[in-house]
């Protein structure tokens, strides 16, 4: 079995949690933060286990950069 680090950005949403992670563009929701993150999860293994190998490689992004910047607004 293969294992990989993915991110997963999670946002407080107006009924819960919404999470996404970046590198494959795949998202879910929970009622918790915890809740987002297992389903999440959930989610990337339900596609690593249907997807074939060139769905995966075509989705699966390298390299994923997070950064906090500053910006002016009126």
């Amino acid at each position: 079995m293969t294992k990989c680090t993915l991110t997963a950005f999670i946002e407080r949403d107006e009924d819960g949690y919404v999470a996404l992670c970046p590198e494959l563009d795949i998202a879910s929701q929970g009622d918790s933060v915890e809740d987002a993150s297992r389903n999440l999860r959930e989610a990337v293994e339900l596609f690593f286990e249907c997807a074939d190998a060139t769905e995966i490689s075509r989705r699966l992004r390298g390299e994923v950069y997070i950064s906090r910047f500053e910006a002016s607004y009126a």
